[in-house]
């Protein structure tokens, strides 16, 4: 796995190594580095070496620094000189959405060099303005606009079959929040779905909250708030033959009603179920009445796999040991009512 030293001036590189964390959870083989007043670039040189010597990975390391041309720029550039190994490679500029991408990119990606290229999209990507319309605007490159121009226009006509004609549910997930941090990073880079479809009919009669799911898709990748009934139909229309998605449901009651409904889901991970009047504290993230683990029994019985952690990162937990937990938590809590 490719190792990644973050350097900056002051704290700046520890707060957001702890930033990343709380995303995507704890990660091997990070350092952050920092410039203090008192120190002097020998000084920073030296913990940059010392950080690199901490890894068990040093061939393949990533240095992410705060600004170019400064002191922590310097000191990682003349290591990269001095050092002489092909794979240390410096981006700078660093921000949170390049951090999350390198960490997704860790999974699968193999050097460095890889992973620059890949955050560097990300890290620009990640900048933008609300209200949209002060966002400057980019030309289209001409390939992109000749392309569009060329794509057949109108809705794709009930029956066509695309692909093999089943849509493809590469992750499925239990999350009282929904679409957030950790889903639109950890769990997309994981997954690698087209589409994320929030399943909720509160949600898609809730135009405010609709809105906000939308604007908080991830670059790329299209967002969809679907009532229940609908992701029913679209499980069973062949022309979502082509899609990877990923379905996110607020209650497994929810969840229940799409399996019930014919959606193809083979493992639902929970991530999140918030504690409320009548709950059970199972897991640091899970709270469970007792219909909740009724309806989760049930949803085992249709032969589905459960997945309980809240990001890859994690340990996934047992399903038998949860809800025999959440079973003996409910069962004290009867006996002293």
């Amino acid at each position: 796995m490719v190792s990644i030293v973050l350097a900056s001036h002051g704290k700046f590189a520890e707060g957001i190594m702890e930033s990343g964390q709380m995303i995507f959870g704890p990660q091997k083989d990070v350092a952050a580095v920092t410039l203090t007043p008192d120190m002097g670039p020998d000084d920073l040189k030296a913990k940059l070496k010392d950080a690199v010597a901490s890894f068990d990975e040093q061939e393949h390391v990533l240095f992410f620094v705060d600004l170019w041309g400064a002191t922590p720029f310097n000191q990682v550039n003349g290591l990269l000189a001095s050092e002489g190994h092909e794979d240390w490679v410096m981006v700078t500029g660093l921000n949170l959405p390049m951090l999350i991408q390198a960490y997704g990119d860790r999974m699968s990606e193999e050097t460095a060099a890889a992973i620059a290229k890949d955050v560097f999209t990300e890290a620009k990507n990640g900048i933008r303005i609300k209200p949209e319309e002060l966002e400057p605007k980019e030309a289209a490159p001409a390939a992109a606009a000749a392309a569009a121009a060329a794509a057949p226009a109108g809705a794709i006509p009930e029956g066509t079959v695309i692909g093999d004609g089943h849509i493809k549910i590469v992750f499925a997930r239990v999350d009282t929040r929904l679409l957030h941090g950790q889903v639109a990073t950890t769990w997309t880079k994981a997954a690698n779905p087209d589409r994320i479809i929030v399943c909720s009919d509160g949600v898609a009669s809730d135009q405010l909250r609709k809105t906000m799911i939308i604007q908080a898709a991830p670059p790329g990748i299209h967002v969809h708030v679907v009532p229940i009934k609908k992701i029913c139909e679209i499980a069973k229309d062949p022309r979502f033959g082509n899609t990877h998605a990923m379905l996110l449901f607020e209650t497994p009651q929810d969840a229940l009603r799409a399996i019930e409904g014919g959606v193809p889901v083979k493992k639902l991970n929970l991530g999140s179920m918030a504690h409320s009047v009548g709950k059970v504290v199972v897991t640091n993230a899970l709270a469970m009445d007792q219909d909740d683990v009724d309806t989760l029994e049930k949803i085992k019985s249709k032969g589905v796999e459960f997945d309980i952690r809240k990001v890859p990162a994690d340990k996934a937990e047992s399903y038998d040991a949860v809800i025999k937990k959440a079973k003996d938590e409910l069962a004290v809590q009867a006996a002293n009512k």
